[in-house]
C-alpha cells in the first residue's frame, strides 16, 4: 500500500474517531437535559411547556411575533378565540 494510501487511512479514522467521541458527548449532553426535565417536572413544572418556552426564545423576534399572528388570525377563523373587533 502506498504511503499517500496509509495517509488517507489515518486522516478517516481520525475523522470517524472524532465523530465518535462527539456522538457519545451529544449522548451525554441528551442525558443531562432529560435529567433537567426530570427535575423541573418533580418540582411541579410542566415539562411539554418548558420545552414550548425553549423553542419560543430560540425564535427570532420578528418571526415569533409573525407565527404569532398567523395562529391568532387561525383561531380566529375557528371560533376559537374572539377576534379583536369583537372584544
Amino acid at each position: 500500500m502506498s504511503d499517500a494510501h496509509g495517509v488517507a487511512r489515518d486522516q478517516l479514522r481520525a475523522f470517524i474517531e472524532r465523530i465518535e467521541r462527539l456522538e457519545e458527548e451529544k449522548k451525554t449532553i441528551a442525558d443531562d437535559i432529560k435529567d433537567v426535565y426530570g427535575e423541573a417536572k418533580s418540582m411541579g413544572f410542566d415539562t411539554k411547556i418548558l420545552r414550548k418556552v425553549i423553542s419560543i426564545r430560540k425564535q427570532d423576534h420578528d418571526e415569533r411575533m409573525e407565527q404569532e399572528a398567523i395562529l391568532d388570525t387561525y383561531l380566529q377563523a375557528l371560533g376559537m378565540v374572539p377576534a379583536a373587533d369583537e372584544e
